[in-house]
């Protein structure tokens, strides 16, 4: 038997019917939550942000014309839902002055890893370096690489043309290329 498509889902939910909301939320919570964590690092907020999510997705399901995939208007739910988190807790979270100075002390101005050892740079995790990144460079790293969509799905999640999602995948891809060389991490 065939599995219903999101967009017939979508019209029957449009109607008020829960159980075809639930299926859709079901199909794609997992994606959602993944996203969310991806960019913020945590599973609290990763689950704060899918549950917001889905309380968009409830409120806009009539507006959901079918003009493109479902799944990828659903994308840009999540992304924008994301980001404006992570907007709002980069005015709200204040950073401890030790911490602060943790992070100056361990990565040099020109983004290398001069005081860090080789082993400890190696041990960095690689999503927190994407995440540390100018915001559309991290946010089409995260869509190309971190939920495999195409360039033109990423572009239209960010709201953007697919050249300028692109150049801005390429940008990123050579400063973690750059901060790997100076970690000594590559040749």
């Amino acid at each position: 038997m065939d599995e219903e498509k999101d967009e017939t889902l979508a019209e029957r939910a449009a109607t008020g019917c829960r159980t075809s909301f639930a299926r859709l939320l079901e199909r794609h919570y997992d994606r959602i939550y993944r996203l969310a964590w991806r960019w913020t690092g945590s599973q609290a907020a990763a689950e704060d942000i899918a549950q917001d999510v889905a309380l968009k997705l409830a409120r806009a399901i009539k507006s959901f014309r079918a003009e493109a995939a479902f799944a990828t208007w659903l994308y840009r739910i999540a992304y924008t839902t994301t980001v404006d988190f992570l907007r709002s807790a980069q005015r709200s979270v204040a950073a401890e002055p030790s911490e602060i100075i943790r992070l100056v002390d361990s990565v040099a101005a020109d983004g290398a890893c001069a005081e860090m050892s080789v082993g400890e740079a190696s041990g960095l995790d690689l999503w927190t370096a994407v995440r540390s990144l100018p915001d559309q460079q991290r946010d089409a790293i995260l869509l190309v690489y971190g939920e495999d969509l195409s360039h033109r799905e990423a572009a239209a999640a960010m709201g953007c043309s697919e050249k300028t999602g692109v150049v801005a995948r390429a940008r990123g891809e050579e400063a973690i290329e750059n901060f790997a060389r100076g970690c000594g991490l590559t040749e």
